[in-house]
């Protein structure tokens, strides 16, 4: 039997249109991120939300040092999973020197469907990450976003070759 989780990469504040790092889109693709959690939660879908903290021991890193606003998951997010587990990261993979792999494997995930912040570099490490290999991945397209729109196209053109994107309307009908 597949089990699927729902993994959120990095929807913080910096890259809000306060925040230190804004991208393109970030209020639609939270909105749309929203939505997939409302559907994860009516489908009993376990979401993890993954965080990432720079590494200051060289100095302030441009965004998401530690103890910050800008660091914290989005509070609408937040609010919405109150109890969701945080896995913190400092590198683009979620799984590189995280405690991912052990929630996936205490939940008995099979399949992971991913959403986040930044397309081109957090969303597509994970997917390709060496440890996602022995999952079933997927990205929500409309639940990512990057720096500019033709950087996400780019970024997600190029993963369509070896993982399904697929958006959120989809997603949900596919249930």
């Amino acid at each position: 039997m597949t089990r699927e989780a729902l993994i959120i990469i990095d929807v913080q504040n910096d890259y809000f249109a306060d925040g230190l790092f804004p991208l393109w889109n970030a209020e639609t693709v939270l909105e749309q991120t929203l939505q997939a959690v409302r559907h994860a939660q009516a489908q009993q879908i376990p979401v993890l939300l993954v965080q990432h903290v720079a590494d200051t021991s060289q100095g302030p890193a441009p965004f998401f040092n530690p103890d910050s606003e800008g660091v914290a998951i989005h509070p609408r997010l937040q609010a919405m999973l109150p109890d969701a587990p945080v896995i913190v990261k400092q590198a683009a993979d979620s799984f590189w020197k995280t405690d991912l792999e052990a929630h996936l494997r205490r939940l008995n995930i099979s399949k992971i469907t991913l959403t986040g912040m930044m397309t081109h570099n957090c969303v597509t490490h994970t997917a390709l990450s060496r440890d996602a290999e022995g999952y079933e991945v997927s990205i929500l397209g409309d639940c990512c976003t990057t720096v500019s729109e033709i950087l996400h196209l780019i970024a997600l053109s190029a993963i369509r070759n070896r993982i399904p994107v697929q958006n959120t309307a989809d997603w949900i009908a596919g249930r």
